[in-house]
C-alpha cells in the first residue's frame, strides 16, 4: 500500500492540499551525520517554479525532522519527515469538482474510497508527494556514498533539444511528456533476488510509484527486439566482470554485473492542460466540455530526475543491505 522496502522500510503520508506531506523511514542505520543542511540541493530541484515550464506553485519545502536524529547524527530509530504545505489554492480544484478530470486518479479514487477521498489536488495521488521521496532519496545517496547516481532529461516533447520540446507545448498550449534516463556507477556485482525480486522489478516497482511514469527500460530496452542475439550479447572480458557492451544495462539474469546501471523512464504529458477538453460530468450525467485551471507544470519530465534518482538510491540502499554490503560504501561518513 503506502510502504516500500525491506530492510531500508518507507513508509509515505499526506494529500496535495492536506497539512503536510511526509515519510517515515524505518531501517536507517545509527551514526550517519545528517543535516537540514544535506536535503536543500536536491529539494531544491525538484522545487516548482524554478524551470521554464514548471507549476508556479512554490513551497519552502524546509524538512522538519521530527525523530531519529540527535545532535545531528542518526540514532537509528524510526526517522519522521515531514514538509508543510503553505501555498495551497483549494478553490480551483472545488469549482472544477463536477469533472473528473480525464488522466488523473479523479474518477477511480472516487470508485475506491466512495466519495470520502481528499480531491484537491489530486489528494495523496499528487505529485506533491514525490517531495518526501526524494527527502528519503537523500538520506539513501549517503549510505551509498562510494555510488554515483546521475538522470538526465534526454528528449522533451520527443525533441532532444529542450527547449525546443517545451516550446512546442507552449504554442499548442498544451502539455508534453518526455524521456529521463539514470545512470549508476560502480555498483557491484550480486544485487537481485530472481525471480520475484530482481534488481530490474524492485526497480520498476519504485519508478512506476513516481506519479505519471508510462514505461521503463534497462540497457537498449525495446530495442533489443530488433537485434540478433550475438549483436546484443555482451561479451565479458575480464575477471571483474567488465563487457564489450552494455546492451543489459548492467543487470543479467536480474542480478547486477558491476558494469554501468543504465534505464530510461517515460512521463507522460501532464494531464492538466488549458486546453479543452470533453468529460463526464457527474451532477448532469452528460460529456461536456470544459477546461481544467490552477496551477500546473507544463512538463512533468523537468522535475522527474531528482525523483528518480532518490528511488533508484532507495532500491539500491536496501539491495546493499541485504547483502550487507553497506559498511562497504562508508556507511558512517561525517
Amino acid at each position: 500500500m503506502n510502504g516500500f522496502g525491506r530492510l531500508f522500510r518507507l513508509s509515505i503520508f499526506g494529500e496535495s492540499h492536506g497539512e503536510s506531506v511526509g515519510i517515515l523511514i524505518d531501517g536507517c542505520p545509527p551514526g550517519l551525520n545528517l543535516t537540514v543542511e544535506d536535503f536543500l540541493p536536491d529539494l531544491e530541484r525538484r522545487k516548482g517554479g524554478i524551470l521554464k515550464g514548471t507549476t508556479p506553485r512554490k513551497e519552502d519545502d524546509l524538512p522538519l525532522i521530527k525523530s531519529g536524529v540527535f545532535q545531528n547524527t542518526t540514532t537509528g530509530a524510526p526517522l519522521l519527515i515531514w514538509f508543510e504545505n503553505k501555498n495551497t489554492r483549494s478553490g480551483d480544484y472545488e469549482k472544477q469538482r463536477t469533472f473528473p478530470r480525464p488522466g488523473h486518479a479523479d474518477w477511480v479514487a472516487h470508485e475506491k474510497f466512495g466519495g470520502f477521498e481528499d480531491f484537491r489536488g489530486g489528494g495523496h495521488f499528487s505529485g506533491r508527494l514525490t517531495v518526501a521521496i526524494v527527502a528519503a532519496g537523500v538520506i539513501a545517496k549517503k549510505l551509498l556514498a562510494d555510488l554515483e547516481i546521475l538522470a538526465n532529461i534526454l528528449e522533451i516533447g520527443g525533441e532532444s533539444d529542450l527547449e525546443r520540446g517545451l516550446q512546442k507545448a507552449i504554442e499548442a498550449k498544451d502539455s508534453v511528456g518526455g524521456i529521463v534516463e539514470c545512470r549508476v556507477q560502480n555498483l557491484p556485482v550480486g544485487l537481485g533476488e530472481p525471480f520475484f525480486d530482481s534488481l530490474e522489478s524492485v526497480l520498476a516497482h519504485a519508478v512506476f510509484s513516481i506519479p505519471a511514469i508510462r514505461g521503463i527500460e534497462f540497457g537498449t530496452g525495446f530495442s533489443a527486439a530488433k537485434m540478433f542475439g550475438s549483436q546484443h550479447n555482451d561479451a565479458i572480458e575480464t575477471k571483474q566482470g567488465k563487457t564489450r557492451t552494455n546492451h543489459a544495462g548492467g543487470v543479467v539474469g536480474g542480478i547486477s554485473n558491476g558494469n554501468e546501471l543504465v534505464f530510461r523512464i517515460a512521463v507522460k504529458p501532464t494531464s492538466s492542460t488549458p486546453r479543452e477538453q470533453h468529460s463526464l460530468n457527474w451532477e448532469t450525467g452528460k460529456v461536456e466540455t470544459f477546461s481544467i485551471k490552477g496551477r500546473h507544470d507544463l512538463c512533468i519530465a523537468l522535475r522527474v530526475p531528482v525523483v528518480l534518482e532518490a528511488v533508484t538510491a532507495i532500491v539500491l540502499a536496501d539491495f546493499m543491505m541485504l547483502e550487507q554490503k553497506i559498511g562497504q560504501v562508508n556507511v558512517f561518513t561525517t
